[in-house]
């Protein structure tokens, strides 16, 4: 029987464990990493604290993309200099502030087909749209990569997405996966991979896949993947990287776990409603809808052929009903952030450049900035039209704003009429975007790890405060409830990002500060109750932690004393950085008995006999005097308890690496 892809990769690069069987603990071999600032200060500092001289894997690059607003104190400045400095020592590529995205300057600079990939960062499958297994994961898991470990997870399942015919004018890779958001929710890739196949694949090109990819983060799936094919080639020759180029596709007879059917042909443009990802509808159902704001770019479309494709809608509509149809609505405020230098430099050069800041667009830097906070919020209870890739309450930096996400032609549509459009009723030609024979390629930010780092000194400013590990866990867990949530819980949720609280990633005791301070209002200030009770629980619904990578939502918990959560189910990466920084995911034997608990009950968890899948007897002692047991279980591997007994990873792992690389203590 033939393989598909996901399979011939992994297998490739197999490790530990039965790839065979989807949902068995394997382990996997590592070659490429990156970083962004906001989880890469703590990655790194992870790094250090194993004192290994290098990292281990074929290539690792730091990139500087996040915290770029360098405003209100020197604490973005300071990471900076430590993500420098540290990288030229320890042999990591350094991309700095301005250079552009991770997400897009890996898939044009560094992606190689048939790799792997680990990114501190939970969109880093987009580089799944070059054929690459590429995999978001904590800083932590991160750093172990670095160090030569390989990552540890279940045998996903993977799940065949067959593409027939052909995108519609004025359709978009975006639509695609709103399309599969929309089938399928926020909960619907647990546990698997989307590996893309069929002849409406080859119609699509890199950066399309990649925006597919990268978004398949938001269905909570593992990764999403391409076949390396002629477009992959296409690509990677126009960026200078054809020798790095390989064919990689399923066999003929490869089978899937499950098959999922899209005609590309029937797509329409679609948009996601406040406040998830999943709350898709077609545009033309709330077509008219006046809004305050149009953001286009981020990690999801802000490449070449998205902005290539705004800009040309622009011109067109000059050229075909006049300068002043060709302008950005009055009640609009709008911004592009390009994904690379390179982006930029082609809208310049082509002219592009021109076209949009004539329109009436503020150009940002080319960074994440608005999709994670950072600038550009909306106006209080605004409403801002978005090509990004999350809409969760509160993320724009405006807690009361509604964020919608959608197309950059959906996007372009609304920014020239001021309401929310189908940019199918613009009277607009079709537009073809034609990708360049060669891009142009500027790496002047982009820095090679220093020939000599025995002479680089590793730059730690005081605002950079790590944290002590925890010790080995005790026989017995008691403690508070500090908190009771409900479903869809995101990292956004438990350590909000923005211009205020991003800069102080890299500052522990700092940030630990404002764990769950978007419920402060209804539930008090939950750093300064876990403070006073000495630590306690957290107790979640359904898919709690989804969203981001942010180990921040593991370690500042762990920090305040969080014992363990428990929950009715769990995201993937924030479950592996809850054990990674020793606090157990609990999950619920019988899903009712979340209902008997309550904040402020003191619960007593006997974790002497941890065991994978085992029960675990919970007393539950309700402030009136009353008790009584419940049963928690786990899906937890050998390790992953071993993990948990020892405290955490570091304690778990640090030595038995130094000794694999023969370091003296």
């Amino acid at each position: 029987m033939g393989l598909n892809v996901t399979q011939k990769i992994i297998k490739n690069h197999l490790v530990e464990g039965d790839w065979t069987k989807p949902g068995s603990p394997i382990a996997i071999r590592i070659d490429q990493t990156l970083t962004q600032d906001a989880t890469g200060t703590m990655a790194y500092l992870h790094f250090e604290a194993m004192r290994i001289p290098k990292v281990q894997t074929e290539l690792s690059v730091s990139y500087v993309d996040h915290n770029t607003l360098q405003a209100g104190g020197p604490e973005n400045a300071n990471d900076h200099l430590f993500l420098q400095t540290v990288a030229a020592k320890y042999g990591i590529y350094f991309s700095k502030a301005g250079s552009g995205i991770c997400h897009q300057l890996h898939l044009e600079r560094f992606g190689i087909p048939g790799k792997t990939l680990l990114g501190s960062d939970s969109h880093t499958p987009t580089a799944g749209g070059l054929g690459m297994l590429a995999i978001g994961a904590g800083g932590m898991d991160v750093a172990l990569a670095m160090a030569g470990e390989p990552f540890y997870l279940k045998m996903p399942k993977v799940v065949g997405v067959k593409l027939v015919g052909k995108l519609r004018p004025f359709v978009s890779a975006k639509d695609v996966i709103l399309e599969l958001l929309r089938r399928l929710s926020v909960k619907g890739g647990l546990g698997k991979v989307f590996e893309y196949f069929g002849p409406g694949v080859k119609t699509l090109t890199v950066p399309e896949r990649a925006t597919i990819c990268n978004m398949g983060a938001e269905l909570g799936a593992t990764t999403s993947i391409f076949p390396s094919d002629e477009q992959t080639y296409a690509f990677l020759k126009a960026q200078g990287r054809e020798r790095e180029w390989r064919r990689l596709e399923a066999d003929p007879d490869a089978t899937y776990d499950e098959i999922i059917e899209i005609d590309l042909s029937e797509i329409e443009p679609l948009i996601a409603c406040p406040h998830s990802p999943d709350n898709v509808v077609p545009v033309r159902e709330i077509e008219g809808l006046e809004v305050d704001q149009v953001a286009i770019g981020s990690c999801t479309n802000s490449s070449y052929r998205d902005l290539k494709m705004v800009a040309q809608m622009f011109k067109q509509m000059e050229e075909k009903y006049g300068p002043k149809a060709a302008l950005v609505a009055r009640n609009i405020s709008a911004a592009i952030s390009p994904g690379s230098k390179n982006v930029l430099h082609h809208l310049v050069a082509e002219g592009d450049y021109a076209v949009l800041l004539r329109a009436g667009f503020r150009f940002l830097e080319c960074a994440c900035g608005p999709c994670i906070g950072m600038g550009f919020a909306p106006p209080s209870k605004g409403k801002s039209v978005r090509t990004f890739n999350r809409n969760f309450e509160g993320r724009s930096g405006t807690k009361d704003a509604e964020v919608y996400l959608c197309s950059p032609e959906t996007a372009a549509a609304t920014a020239m009429k001021g309401v929310i459009t189908d940019p199918r009723n613009l009277g607009l030609d079709e537009i073809k975007i034609t990708m360049p024979e060669k891009f142009i390629v500027d790496e002047s930010l982009i820095y090679a790890p220093a020939a000599n780092p025995d002479e680089v000194e590793v730059i730690k400013k005081p605002t950079i405060r790590y944290f002590e590990p925890r010790p080995p866990m005790p026989d017995v867990l008691e403690g508070e409830v500090l908190i009771k949530v409900g479903d869809n819980i995101t990292t956004d949720h438990i350590i909000p990002g923005g211009a205020k609280i991003l800069p102080l990633r890299s500052n522990i005791p700092a940030i630990s500060q404002y764990t769950f301070s978007i419920f402060e209002d209804e539930k008090g200030n939950f750093a300064k109750k876990a403070q006073e009770k000495g630590g306690g629980f957290i107790v979640g619904g359904e898919n709690y932690g989804q969203g981001s990578s942010r180990e921040h939502a593991a370690i500042c918990p762990m920090y305040l004393g969080v014992k363990a959560v428990l929950a009715k189910s769990f995201a993937r990466i924030h479950r592996a950085n809850l054990i990674n920084f020793g606090i157990v995911p609990f999950i619920f034997k019988n899903k009712e008995d979340y209902d008997k608990i309550d904040e402020g009950d003191t619960l007593v968890i006997d974790v002497k006999d941890l065991t994978p899948g085992g029960i675990t007897k919970c007393t539950v002692k309700k402030p009136s005097g009353e008790e009584f047991i419940i049963e928690l279980t786990n899906d937890l591997s050998q390790r992953e308890v071993d993990i948990l007994k020892a405290g955490g990873i570091l304690n778990y792992v640090g030595e038995k690496v130094r000794k694999r690389l023969g370091i003296q203590e």
